[in-house]
């Protein structure tokens, strides 16, 4: 028999994370400034944890210049879109069973 939470990811199981990847399901991308506004967050805790879905190959992040200020973008890379929506049907499928 499979565990009900079998599927839950663990690279998901932070708010912050979960945030960063529902912004980016609906979203080809978002920038710094603005998953920091949506979410509520300090930027130390934005790069945090976007580095630690970097690191999963979640989600992609470019850096650039638009004139003379850094800009950077984020995106769900194919395996992290893959990976989150597991792990939502995962949830999904644990509330349906209680």
């Amino acid at each position: 028999m499979k565990s009900l939470i079998e599927n839950i990811n663990k690279a998901f199981d932070h708010r912050i994370r979960l945030g960063i990847m529902s912004i980016l399901m609906v979203n080809e991308y978002a920038d710094f400034t603005t998953l920091k506004e949506l979410l509520g967050v300090t930027d130390g805790n934005l790069a945090s944890h976007a580095k630690a879905l970097e690191s999963e190959n979640y989600i992609a992040i470019e850096k650039q210049f638009i004139g003379k200020k850094p800009n950077t973008r984020y995106n769900a890379t194919q395996e992290g879109r893959k990976a989150f929506q597991e792990h939502i049907d995962a949830l999904e499928k644990l509330i349906q069973k209680h």
